[in-house]
């Protein structure tokens, strides 16, 4: 459709040649699950325009009444939008109402008119509704997955994102409106929804600078949970009130506001956000204690100072965009809007049409920055009967099968230029000197540059310690990101040597029945091997303890090689919503009891082993740990940087990790615990978490299914094999073969050059 060309043109500055960000290009590149965003001045600029905005003077406000405010700033912005319905026409068509009813164009007699309000509501908030919630993504790791706050915010996520379900995120819930307003055709994936030109520029800057900060969390954790704290306490975007009222059911408008609680027994998102920031302020001393000055550093004031510029966000947004929908109660707003859109493309070819004289390529030229003389020149032409669009060329014969304007306009198009001729009054006023109505003004924000990359571009790990240490947190250097895909290519290479010749449980093709038939077999080999060894000596208690030890940098960041999939698309995809969930489960849901890391520290210390935190370079330079316990673990670090680009080796790897211990190996570890007097609690829980019926492995092999079914023989003959055989590459790669030659081929592995 022509729509989809004609809303997909590149910004402004894109097409002058510009290289300074945009809140659409920020919002597209932040919408890249494997993004990242350098340091220094990049970060040096997000701050001065939190603290522009924000504008504290003074000090920040208490944060109750920092919560107060928001609240009631929405309670009045939802009233002013439903005082503009009660605005907005609501008569017969053809311009037969009484136009001077009311004080715009339409009068009584526009019933299209509050169907524009609703149309243009929806899109105008829909950079914020597809990615609620998407800014607290990346403020779990590894580095702080045993950490009782980062719990907290992970079960703020996991409410957003509907854990355990496909679609359920609150931004899917948005989807679901915006298709039901056939308006979703640049919603997937969200990043594309930058390139929608029906959407004003002002609508990407509060989600695009959020989920850039998400791509730094390290920097940016006490801004980002404020900033959550105000969306959520502030309610749904005010404008979706007109939406609401017009189309009450299409959708889950609980999921929309942010503030809600979710289906399932989840507490209410401003209540679990203000439980993250009183945890956050009580996680250190002085947490909550005043800064000497404003914007000083304490958290309370980072904190302040992210609520404080969201809710200054929120209410320019809300200006702007409530400033456009009283505007377009007037339909020559629309058209007017519609001829700068389509201009451009027009000017090219209307050389030999003229219209008072000069040619219509002339007047399009002219309508890129002004379209109102074209707009009055047209109200008076032959093109228009004014009042009656169905006896209008316009519309009609110049749009026809055999007009030489067929399919340029898309249906959406030409209902906006039926709307605008049927306002036309029909006599006696001359249409040409009907005046236009105002553009809402629109602010230029301050953005950080995107061309802002450090001097240099890092160093890359000196060996695995260092690399274990550095890849735990989110963010990286250039040279970090090399190194990570480096060590990830040559792991897979070693893994993907012999495959076909040495023994691999995983079938040689896949089978459109799905992996839960073989999986239950391997359940079953799994019980028999245990049986059949059950006279295997158990290991004396100090080899257990240095078993033990040599597993903690692996097992004290269970779930890591998963990392990726708590990317907002992919958390709540129907691939990637059960590996998120297994996620969610290896950091308990939540609880700090239930926290897999926690409770194998618990076990380290029934056996006397005090380790440092995991995230700090004491644990990776601790002597008690040998060098090849790192190897494993860093591999697991670098491939959960990249759920995109390693998708199926991910997919493999997940399904043999959560099979590895099914059945036997934890029973056997289980013997040898028990057998020495320690806890068995690591064991017991991740026996019956991972089981084949219901559990992690059930998980795992569904979504492998899931991916598989994706690909279909359209692709060719050989795209299911090939994606198959990466699956079974990755699920090799949890123990791949240690040999002279396997070892080779992952030293002669390069990973490829990368364009960014």
């Amino acid at each position: 459709m022509r729509s989809r060309t004609e809303h997909t043109s590149p910004p402004d500055t894109e097409r002058r040649g510009e290289t300074e960000s945009t809140s659409r290009t920020l919002y597209a590149r932040a919408g890249d699950a494997e993004c990242s965003f350098p340091g220094g001045r990049f970060v040096h600029e997000i701050r001065a325009e939190l603290r522009r905005l924000a504008g504290w003077h003074t000090g920040p406000p208490r944060l109750d009444d920092l919560v107060d405010r928001a609240a009631a700033w929405g309670e009045q912005e939802r009233e002013r939008y439903r005082t503009l319905l009660d605005r907005a026409p609501s008569g017969t068509p053809g311009g037969t109402g009484d136009p001077g009813a009311t004080g715009i164009s339409g009068g009584t007699g526009d019933p299209g008119a509050r169907d524009v309000l609703v149309r243009r509501a929806a899109l105008g908030c829909a950079p914020l509704g597809l990615a609620s919630g998407a800014w607290l993504q990346w403020l779990s790791s590894p580095a702080n997955a045993d950490d009782a706050v980062v719990l907290d915010i992970l079960t703020l996520y996991a409410a957003d994102v509907g854990a355990g379900h496909p679609r359920a995120s609150r931004g899917s819930a948005y989807l679901v409106l915006l298709r039901h307003l056939l308006l979703s055709e640049n919603a997937v994936p969200r990043a594309r929804l930058a390139l929608d030109r029906r959407i004003a520029d002002g609508a990407f800057y509060l989600p695009a600078l959020l989920l850039a900060m998400s791509r730094r969390p390290d920097d940016f954790r006490p801004e980002i949970l404020g900033a959550d704290l105000c969306l959520r306490a502030a309610g749904p975007p005010p404008a979706l009130v007109l939406v609401r009222h017009a189309h009450p059911e299409v959708t889950d408008w609980n999921a929309i506001d942010p503030g809600s609680a979710r289906q399932g027994g989840w507490r209410s998102g401003a209540e679990q956000s203000r439980i993250a920031v009183e945890a956050l302020l009580d996680a250190h001393p002085g947490g909550r204690a005043a800064a000497s000055r404003p914007g000083g550093g304490g958290d309370a004031d980072r904190v302040a100072l992210g609520f404080g510029w969201a809710l200054a966000a929120l209410r320019r947004w809300s200006d702007d965009l409530h400033a456009d929908l009283a505007a377009s109660l007037d339909p020559a707003y629309e058209m007017a809007e519609l001829l700068r859109i389509r201009s451009r493309e027009g000017a090219v070819y209307h050389h030999d049409f003229t219209l008072q004289g000069r040619s219509l390529s002339e007047w399009l030229k002219e309508s890129q920055t002004d379209p109102g003389p074209l707009l009055r020149a047209l109200a008076g032409s032959r093109l228009v009967k004014p009042g009656r669009s169905s006896a209008s060329s316009l519309v009609n014969g110049l749009v026809g099968e055999r007009g030489p304007m067929f399919r340029v306009f898309a249906p959406e198009d030409l209902s906006v230029i039926r709307r605008w001729i049927d306002a036309l009054p029909a006599g006696g006023d001359d249409p040409s000197a009907a005046p236009l109505p105002p553009v809402p003004g629109r602010d230029t924000l301050l953005l950080p540059s995107l061309d802002a990359a450090p001097a240099d571009d890092g160093r890359a790990p000196s060996g695995l310690r260092e690399a274990y240490h550095l890849l735990q947190t989110r963010t990286h250097t250039p040279a970090l990101r090399r190194f990570a895909l480096e060590y990830v290519h040559r792991w897979l290479a070693r893994s993907r040597h012999g495959i076909d010749d040495g023994e691999l449980p995983l079938p040689a093709e896949w089978n459109p029945g799905g992996l839960r038939p073989w999986l239950a077999e391997q359940h079953d080999r799994h019980g028999r091997e245990f049986e059949e060894n059950a006279d295997v000596p158990v290991p004396t208690r100090e080899e257990l303890i240095d078993s033990t030890v040599q597993l903690a940098p692996l097992t004290l960041i269970d779930g890591s090689w998963l990392q990726g999939f708590t990317d907002y698309e992919h958390a709540s995809s129907e691939i990637g919503h059960s590996l998120f969930e297994t996620y969610w489960d290896e950091l308990g849901n939540g609880e700090v009891k239930l926290n897999h890391p926690l409770i194998y520290r618990q076990v380290l210390a029934e056996m006397g082993v005090e380790l440092p935190p995991t995230g700090t370079p004491e644990f990776a330079r601790w002597p008690g740990l040998r060098e090849s316990s790192f190897e494993l673990p860093v591999y697991w670090l670098c491939v959960g940087r990249f759920p995109q680009t390693f998708m199926p080796e991910v997919l493999g790897l997940n399904l043999a990790m959560e099979l590895s211990g099914v059945g036997g190996t934890y029973r056997r570890a289980r013997i040898a615990l028990r057998t020495h007097g320690f806890s068995t609690r690591f064991v017991d829980i991740h026996n019956t978490i991972d089981n084949v019926a219901s559990g992690h492995s059930a998980w795992a092999a569904d979504a492998v299914d899931t991916y598989m079914a994706t690909l279909p023989s359209s692709r060719g003959p050989g795209a299911q094999a090939q994606a198959w055989q990466r699956v079974r590459t990755g699920y090799r790669s949890l123990n791949p073969p240690r040999g002279f030659w396997a070892r080779q081929a992952a030293r002669l592995a390069r990973a490829p050059r990368e364009s960014r």
